[in-house]
C-alpha cells in the first residue's frame, strides 16, 4: 500500500488531498500544528476509508517541526504534498518583518527541505512524486505571498528537470481562489471576489492528480484560471502589478 504525507492536512486543499488519497488506497501521514484537530481528522479518515492514518503534529515555521517531518520522510513515502501555507490581510509595507519571514519559512524553506528529504529515497526506489501547492498568484506581482509562490513554481520545475526521471515526478499546483479556511484565518475580506472565480477544493485535487499522472510539471486547475494566466503573460507587468494590488486590497 503506498503512503502519502500531506502538510497542512486538516483543512482546505490539504484535507481534500487526504480524502482523495485515502479513497485511492493510500496510507496517510498527516502533518499540521493543531494536534487535537489532527487526531480528529485522522480518526474520521480511518473510519470512512479503512486506511492507516498517522498523525504528525509539527509547526513548519520552526526548525524542530521541520526536522520531525524530514525524519519521517527519510523513512520513505510515495507521495509528498507540500500544502501548508497562509496569507496576510495587509499589504507588504504593513506586515511585521517577523511575519514575512515566517511566511518564507513555511512557503519556501519547508518546501525546499521536505522535498530534499524525500527525493533521495524516491530516486533509489525509482518511483514517487512531490506536489508543491503554489498559487495562480505566482504568475502575478503582489507582495511576499505571490513572490514565495513564484519561488515554489520555479523550484518545482527546476527540480523536476534535474531529477530527469518520469517515474519520480515533481509538480507545482497553482489554484486560484478556493473555498477553504485560508482567507478566514488571514482575516481577509473576500466579498469583492466574483462568485464565478471560486473553486472547490475537491475539484482542485482531482485536477492535480490527473495532471500528475500526465506528467505535467505545473498544474493550473480549471480553464478559467488557465485563461487568466495566459492573458496575464501578454499584459505589461506594471499594469498587472497595479491591478493585483487593487484587487488584493
Amino acid at each position: 500500500m503506498p503512503t502519502a504525507l500531506i502538510t497542512g492536512a486538516t483543512a482546505g486543499i490539504g484535507a481534500a488531498f487526504a480524502r482523495r488519497l485515502a479513497a485511492d488506497g493510500f496510507s496517510l501521514v498527516l502533518v499540521a500544528r493543531d494536534e487535537a484537530r489532527l487526531g480528529e481528522i485522522a480518526g474520521q479518515l480511518k473510519l470512512r476509508y479503512g486506511v492507516s492514518v498517522e498523525s504528525l503534529p509539527a509547526d513548519l515555521a520552526t526548525d524542530d517541526g521541520l526536522a520531525r517531518v524530514e525524519a519521517r520522510l527519510r523513512d520513505g513515502v510515495d507521495l509528498l504534498v507540500n500544502n501548508a501555507g497562509f496569507g496576510h490581510p495587509q499589504n507588504f509595507l504593513e506586515v511585521p518583518v517577523e511575519d514575512e519571514l515566517r511566511m518564507l519559512k513555511v512557503h519556501c524553506e519547508a518546501v525546499l527541505r521536505l522535498t530534499l528529504a524525500v527525493l533521495p529515497g524516491m530516486k533509489e526506489r525509482d518511483r514517487g512524486a512531490v506536489i508543491n501547492v503554489a498559487s495562480v498568484a505566482a504568475f502575478f506581482v503582489h507582495g511576499t505571498y505571490s513572490a514565495s509562490k513564484a519561488w515554489v513554481v520555479n523550484f518545482s520545475e527546476a527540480t523536476a528537470a534535474e531529477v530527469g526521471n518520469p517515474r519520480v515526478k515533481v509538480m507545482a499546483l497553482c489554484p486560484g481562489f478556493v473555498r477553504t479556511e485560508f482567507h478566514d484565518r488571514a482575516y481577509m475580506d473576500t466579498s469583492h471576489i466574483p462568485g464565478f472565480l471560486w473553486l472547490k477544493a475537491d475539484n482542485v485535487v482531482n485536477a492535480a492528480m490527473r495532471d500528475l499522472a500526465l506528467g505535467k510539471r505545473v498544474s493550473i486547475p480549471d480553464v478559467r484560471y488557465k485563461a487568466v494566466v495566459a492573458i496575464g503573460k501578454f499584459v505589461p507587468r506594471t499594469i498587472v502589478s497595479g491591478t493585483a494590488a487593487r484587487f488584493g486590497r
